[in-house]
């Protein structure tokens, strides 16, 4: 059958309506709009390839199960949901800054993430929290970093490095305010890293709006101190408590 050239393929059609729907939430601030433009700013964390001897992706951002299941107890500030992404590695892994910045904050805990932390502000308007390290990271407030930098170790928040080593890694607005889906923002094959490794075990569902964020990439912002989002009246799996 031969196409007729007046005609608009689908593929077209398609794109052209995402690109409308991108523009449309990028002007309304619900998507960044360099992660929406496919220009992701940031890198991984670290300098070293993923792998069961390396790190793991652990947890995603977003709506996780083990987010959901902790959502008044952990996530409450976070209006409910995992705000950050959880890198899986041995205690005394380095961690290397995502992209180039100024620290902004060294052990500030009423940010989360203990036993130590580490904020870095960076030009593009994000901050980036680094948390779960090891030990104080051996660097200075207003100190500059380039991406790919060593700046932290990871470490465990149990402080047994046997429980649940990782790096808990968070992207802000910047004054902290809002946090952002990382991985919208950092370069990586998400779909390949989240194949293994994974203990959020996948995203909660709302039975009310099934789709509703069922992907890596369309986990919602969040506003720290907002109302909780992910009350749902019936959902799957059911809640272990």
């Amino acid at each position: 059958m031969v196409e007729s050239p007046t005609r608009p393929r689908r593929s077209t059609l398609r794109t052209g309506a995402s690109l409308l729907l991108a523009l449309a939430l990028c002007a309304a601030g619900a998507i960044p709009a360099q992660a929406q433009a496919g220009k992701r700013p940031f890198g991984l964390p670290f300098r070293s390839p993923a792998g069961p001897s390396t790190w793991l992706l652990g947890q995603g951002y977003g709506n996780t199960t083990g987010a959901f299941n902790r959502r008044l107890e952990w996530y409450g500030a976070g209006q409910g949901i995992h705000f950050g992404i959880d890198f899986s590695a041995r205690c005394g892994t380095e961690v290397v800054s995502i992209g180039d910045g100024e620290v902004l904050y060294v052990d500030a805990l009423w940010n989360g993430s203990a036993p130590h932390n580490l904020l870095i502000k960076h030009d593009n308007g994000y901050v980036v929290l680094y948390g779960h390290l090891l030990e104080t990271p051996k660097l200075k407030v207003g100190q500059n970093v380039k991406r790919g930098e060593p700046i932290a170790l990871t470490g465990d928040p149990d402080l047994t490095c046997t429980s649940r080593p990782h790096l808990h890694l968070e992207i802000r607005d910047a004054v902290s305010s809002r946090a952002f889906n990382p991985h919208n923002l950092i370069e990586a094959d998400w779909d390949a890293l989240a194949l293994t490794g994974a203990f959020g075990r996948g995203y909660q569902r709302n039975l009310d709006n099934p789709r509703q964020w069922q992907s890596l990439y369309d986990q919602p912002d969040i506003t720290f101190g907002g109302a909780l989002i992910n009350e749902f009246a019936r959902t799957y799996p059911q809640p272990w408590r």
